[in-house]
């Protein structure tokens, strides 16, 4: 029997997550594998919020807080802004769908980069908007190509900074010059998942901009940093008008009454960020010392995780989960011959330098 689609789905990218260790366990048969793929925080979660956890499940036959009062709260005084510019998501995957459901029609133009986060172009599908896609300048968003893309009809320019998987950023002084360019009807999404990693002089706070461009919007996660990727939670931060139009579409008790509680912890382990970005600078360099002594090309980045140049990635990518090392081929963002891994911990860190040496005979 065939049924009748709303759209052609097959021509649908997929996202394609990074495999989990119980599935490598399974293929081959490796049950001391570490995954550096998903760029998630080797350090675990905030224990504040698993402490906030432990004292919640006693609720869980209750629904959640629907308007996420509390955690909207929390966010408000740790931005310096009011409750109301506050959009929560089962992650910014979700945030980024909800802004799309808010904004875009079929047959809108979107803009955003080559070699961005994938789900700018799943969300952009679902709603049968126009794709249009900017070329990269080694490695980094190119603002300029991105800005003669954007007409009187575009309502959305997607910015990831730093951009994944290349872990490139972009600096306020560009930043402000680009925003510049874009008319004031157009909103410019800036993802900023990897924020608390970005090491760049002059990097900015897009949430601390609004007052002066009402058009942005700010993507935040509770996955990186701060631990909670199992959680799935986000929010986005905009305009009190853009945030409202978000909110009417917004699904009912989207996100967890554990999330809530957990995100609002973990928010306020200030330790907790500190040690996560601590360990991600030392990983970083040790990475950057160990590729550069095996001739390696990379990306030099800002966010918690390597792009790096191994030849025929695939190939790689095979032989090192024969290793018990998984990390993620970025094939499908249009590097063939890069694998993206996520710093982890010192262990993790040597067991991928190691692992990389023996397949590729170095």
């Amino acid at each position: 029997m065939k049924f009748q689609r709303a759209r052609p789905v097959s021509d649908i990218i997929v996202y394609q997550p990074g495999k989990p260790v119980e599935e490598l366990e399974r293929e081959l048969g490796i049950a001391d594998s570490i995954k550096v793929a998903s760029n998630e925080n080797p350090l675990g979660p905030s224990p504040k919020a698993l402490a906030a956890l432990n004292g919640a499940t006693r609720e869980l036959h209750r629904y959640p807080d629907g308007g996420g009062f509390y955690l909207k709260n929390a966010l408000a005084e740790h931005h310096g802004l009011a409750p109301a510019n506050f959009v929560l998501g089962n992650g910014t995957n979700e945030v980024l769908e909800i802004l799309a459901h808010a904004y875009l029609d079929p047959g809108d133009p979107v803009v955003f980069s080559e070699g961005a986060f994938i789900v700018y172009h799943i969300v952009s599908q679902l709603t049968s908007c126009e794709i249009r896609r900017a070329p990269m300048r080694d490695y980094h968003q190119d603002l300029d190509a991105l800005a003669d893309l954007v007409c009187e009809k575009t309502k959305i320019v997607f910015l990831a900074n730093p951009n994944n998987p290349t872990g490139t950023a972009v600096g306020e002084g560009k930043l402000r010059e680009f925003l510049g360019k874009i008319p004031q009807s157009t909103l410019v999404v800036m993802d900023e998942a990897y924020c608390h990693y970005a090491h760049l002089e002059d990097y900015p706070d897009a949430a601390r901009m609004l007052g002066e461009f009402p058009n942005l919007v700010a993507m935040r996660t509770f996955s990186k940093v701060y631990g909670l990727a199992g959680l799935r939670v986000g929010y986005g931060v905009a305009d009190e008008e853009v945030a409202g139009a978000m909110e009417s579409v917004r699904e009912p008790f989207n996100v967890n009454s554990l999330a809530l509680v957990a995100a609002q912890a973990a928010l306020e382990d200030t330790d907790h960020v500190e040690r996560s970005v601590a360990v991600n600078a030392e990983g970083r360099e040790y990475f950057v010392y160990e590729l550069s002594a095996m001739g390696l090309p990379f990306v030099p980045t800002q966010g918690n995780f390597m792009m790096v140049e191994v030849g025929e990635a695939m190939g790689v990518y095979e032989a090192l989960l024969r290793e018990g090392v998984i990390v993620r081929p970025v094939v499908g963002y249009g590097f063939p011959r890069h694998l993206r891994i996520s710093i982890g911990t010192p262990q993790e860190n040597e067991a991928v330098i190691k692992a990389l040496y023996k397949v590729l005979n170095i």
